[in-house]
């Protein structure tokens, strides 16, 4: 009778308990996890690898209700809820895209190190949680976010709008700040792969080796963390952590000398299985035709599918790997895409990109000097507006009557400017403008500032290596060549769907610019050791030769023959045969 009652009560229980299958799908509908990987090849020969991670999770981080952490990042997580952060960007570069020669990129961020945080409204102190949050990210990520202060940071009026979900744009809870002089190395690698769900153990991440990252012509890693719909109604929100990683390999430096690519060659490693807490794991690669001919690339194997999408404004194909697809490793072990062009390509119909710019410093001497920018608009009769963003440290003091923005030859009048100048040690200037750029054309802006000399104490280490001023931003909404329709953004690419689109006419486009390098008037800072090596010498030489001269006393010594004594020793001992004494 007692073993069938206890038979009959793990019965109760087995069946009280939820099973594996509605425990997870329960799971499945607070947090899922999408990652893709895509292959461009660029115009001149080389390949842009953009990762995207995409973590969503439907809960409310900013009451602090949540205590169990799953696929979202707890580091992360707690950021958001303590601090009171409503958008996270933070992009971690080395390297410059190329924009004229390799196109848009699906996200493009500065050299160095980038921040910018859009704070709650319920914040009080902006400037003390920015202090606290830059400090902590500089811990969490390795990097040098720490020597963000008032100096380098900018509250922008028109550029940096939220891209996620957002009640009102007050730009005083805005931060922006750049430090073009970060050096990115594996050390911020590792802490980025370690935040990801399934590390870099299984899924796409296992690509990410460090070793032939960083050999490559462009790296650039970010975090973006905003609210979004959690569904069609918007009745509630969900949050989204983006992990992007974008590298561009040069085929010279590849030793190849050859156009084609795989997997292996790029990464020095294969796609073995995938991340299982992954609900979506493809890989797109790029096989658009590039002129009107038939498309000059293939791929193998066979990939799954076949996406058409417009990207940016033009039509794209793209050949789709489905990790998750039980037929993808029956047939081999491991997936090792590669890419191979049917004929050389011509690389002089090089696609030129509708905006870009460039940037340089004009002037001679230590003195003065001047800041160009080149804006370029090559769609033929297509005009549109640009946002325009400079800041300058306060070492460089700008003379604003001197700013000239000149177009086909004539002046080109700012719709919008707002200009915040510097104070000496405190903050930097900040100049936007809003520029209308007529079709076909190139407008130039300059603005001439003058040097300051700082004091000997606030030089860095390699003063004559020159001081970084950070890049220019563009922000623009670009005429598209093709209509663009509505899609939703949770079946299209995550490549697709960072930046919110307005209209099917349009794209949003962020570009950067250089950084710039500038010297200043340094003094010698090798002087002060030479005159200490000069006079230790003369002090040496000199002064002791004096002191000795002057405390050293002189005896004159009579030479003495010995006494009676030391005579009778020697003659006895010369009797002996024993030498004198």
């Amino acid at each position: 009778g007692g073993m069938a009652a206890a038979a009959l009560l793990l019965l109760l229980l087995a069946a009280a308990r939820p099973g594996p299958g509605r425990a997870d799908a329960g799971r499945e509908r607070r947090d899922a996890l999408r990652e893709e990987l895509l292959l461009s090849p660029l115009p001149t020969g080389d390949v842009a690898a953009t990762f995207q991670f995409r973590t969503r999770w439907d809960a409310d981080l900013q009451r602090g209700a949540v205590s169990h952490y799953r696929l979202f990042p707890k580091a992360l997580g707690r950021l958001v809820a303590a601090l009171g952060v409503r958008e996270l960007h933070l992009a971690l570069t080395q390297g410059f895209w190329r924009t004229r020669y390799w196109g848009q990129p699906p996200l493009q961020a500065p050299a160095g190190a980038e921040l910018w945080v859009w704070f709650q409204p319920t914040v009080t102190d902006v400037d003390k949680a920015w202090k606290e949050l830059s400090n902590i990210l500089s811990g969490i990520f390795c990097a040098s976010l720490n020597f963000i202060d008032s100096t380098n940071t900018v509250i922008p009026t028109a550029s940096f709008k939220p891209l996620g979900l957002a009640n009102g744009t007050d730009h005083h809870l805005l931060r922006y700040a750049v430090l073009p002089r970060e050096v990115v190395c594996t050390e911020n690698l590792t802490p980025w792969k370690k935040l990801l769900p399934c590390g870099s153990k299984a899924g796409l991440a296992v690509l990410l080796k460090a070793e032939r990252l960083f050999h490559s012509s462009y790296h650039s890693q970010a975090v973006h963390i905003r609210p979004i719909c959690r569904d069609a109604s918007c009745l509630a929100l969900s949050w989204e952590l983006r992990q992007t990683l974008t590298v561009v390999f040069d085929f010279f430096s590849s030793g190849q000398g050859k156009k084609d690519w795989s997997l292996f060659k790029m990464f020095s490693r294969t796609l073995t299985d995938t991340c299982p807490l992954a609900s979506q794991s493809k890989v797109y690669v790029d096989i658009s035709p590039k002129n009107k001919e038939k498309e000059l690339l293939e791929v193998s194997p066979p990939p799954t599918s076949v996406h058409e999408a417009i990207v940016q404004g033009d039509k794209k194909t793209y050949a789709v790997y489905d990790l998750l697809s039980p037929s993808l490793f029956n047939t081999s072990r491991s997936l090792n895409v590669q890419l191979k062009w049917k004929r050389p390509q011509d690389s002089s119909e090089m696609p030129i990109p509708t905006l870009h710019a460039q940037r340089y410093v004009g002037g001679y001497g230590l003195q003065t000097g001047e800041i160009c920018t080149l804006i370029y608009n090559t769609h033929p009769y297509r005009a549109f507006p640009v946002i325009l963003l400079e800041t300058v440290p306060w070492y460089l003091r700008l003379y604003v009557h001197t700013l000239a923005i000149i177009t086909k030859g004539k002046e080109n009048k700012p719709s919008y400017i707002h200009y915040q100048p510097a104070q000496d040690r405190r903050r930097p200037h900040l100049l936007e403008m809003l520029i209308q750029l007529p079709a076909n054309s190139v407008t130039k802006i300059t603005i001439q500032f003058e040097r300051a000399l700082l004091k000997w104490t606030e030089y860095p280490p390699d003063p004559n290596h020159g001081f970084y001023v950070g890049s220019s931003v563009l922000s623009a909404l670009v005429p598209s060549v093709t209509a663009m329709k509505d899609v939703d953004v949770e079946q299209s690419p995550l490549f697709t769907s960072l930046f919110p689109s307005s209209d099917g006419s349009s794209y949003f486009v962020r570009l950067y610019t250089e950084p710039l390098l500038v010297n200043l008037p340094t003094p010698d800072f090798s002087m002060p050791y030479n005159v200490i090596c000069l006079t230790c010498t003369v002090v040496a030489v000199c002064y002791g030769s004096f002191y000795n001269l002057l405390t050293r006393t002189f005896h004159v010594e009579e030479p003495s023959r010995g006494g009676l004594a030391k005579r009778l020793a020697n003659v006895i001992r010369k009797f002996r045969g024993v030498p004198p004494l």
